[in-house]
């Protein structure tokens, strides 16, 4: 199981940077549009810019905004919440971490997810309902799981993953709005056609790459943060218990996006009926299917002891 850790971990990295380039080859191509042969560097320094400042500004400020468009408020020290700071408080140490800040969104649906730019700037937020339907072993599953995702440095790279999508898009939107402004004769002939046919392609299809991007990301981290869960509370079923009750939870998360979607432990955004849409849609959902993160819980669960007082197996 670690070499499959190690993998994903390096297998994410390397898209990342694919991304970066991508995002320098869509300056490269609004540039030579834009001002001709040798515009090219200007649109990848325009690029490279853009990127920088959104990185930076995400870097610093992407936790709170995160917190603050999902509507979540820090706990505070009444016994309301005692069963969530104790679990939080314990994965932590197991983890190895410094304990992350504690946040509560009010909603009676029930989700999850971490956020931050490293184990000592993070924070965890819970749903209401989430506190209020799962167990003690299945809030624990659900903690080990977003500290994993703190523990593994997976919530800086998400943040870092979502500004590339937002430059990729803000690239191709200027692209697209400012196509006729553009000077693009100094190519010439049928060369300078082929290149503005080639742009536009290219912005169009640019937002969508970039969203699969950092779909096929974030789905690989879900398995890493399941299986790094697991080895926190040392008992799998837990964290598959939490999930089935996940699958099976219809309520909407009407705090939850497009942009936010991804952090959380399972897809917030269903449709009315709760169910996860077409087989299309599915296609850019945010995360793997939770059946078979449950079969791979249920794989691992064999080679583990329960550690809780009074735990049970999953379904008993």
């Amino acid at each position: 199981m670690y070499e499959q850790i190690s993998a994903n971990k390096w297998k994410s990295l390397l898209m990342v940077f694919i991304f970066v380039v991508f995002v320098l080859g869509i300056g490269y191509v609004i540039g030579r549009v834009w001002g001709g042969p040798n515009g090219w560097y200007l649109g990848i320094v325009i690029a490279f810019v853009i990127a920088l400042v959104m990185g930076l500004v995400s870097y610093y400020q992407s936790d709170k905004v995160a917190l603050r468009i999902s509507g979540a408020h820090p706990i505070d020290d009444s016994q309301e919440y005692i069963r969530y700071r104790n679990t939080v408080e314990g994965l932590a140490i197991a983890a190895g971490v410094p304990v992350p800040g504690m946040y509560v969104i009010e909603s009676p649906a029930m989700n999850a997810f971490a956020t931050g730019r490293n184990p000592q700037h993070s924070s965890i937020a819970v749903t209401r309902g989430l506190l209020e339907y799962m167990n003690d072993q299945e809030l624990e599953g659900v903690v080990g799981h977003e500290m994993s995702h703190i523990k593994n440095y997976d919530i800086l790279l998400m943040s870092l993953t979502v500004v590339l999508v937002g430059t990729v898009i803000l690239l191709s939107d200027i692209f697209l709005r400012t196509l006729w402004f553009g000077d693009s004769d100094r190519e010439g002939g049928d060369a300078g056609i082929i290149l503005l046919v080639i742009g536009i392609v290219l912005a169009i299809l640019a937002p969508i790459i970039a969203q699969l991007i950092k779909l096929a990301i974030s789905r690989r981290r879900e398995f890493l943060a399941d299986a790094n869960g697991a080895l926190l509370t040392r008992y799998p079923p837990g964290l598959a218990s939490a999930l089935t009750k996940l699958q099976g939870d219809t309520k909407q998360l009407r705090f939850a996006n497009k942009a936010t979607a991804h952090m959380f432990i399972a897809q917030p955004l269903k449709t009315k009926s709760g169910e996860r849409g077409s087989a299309f849609n599915r296609m850019f959902d945010t995360h793997p299917p939770i059946e078979e993160r449950i079969r791979r819980l249920e794989q691992m669960a064999g080679d583990f002891t329960p550690t809780q007082p009074g735990a049970v197996p999953a379904g008993q």
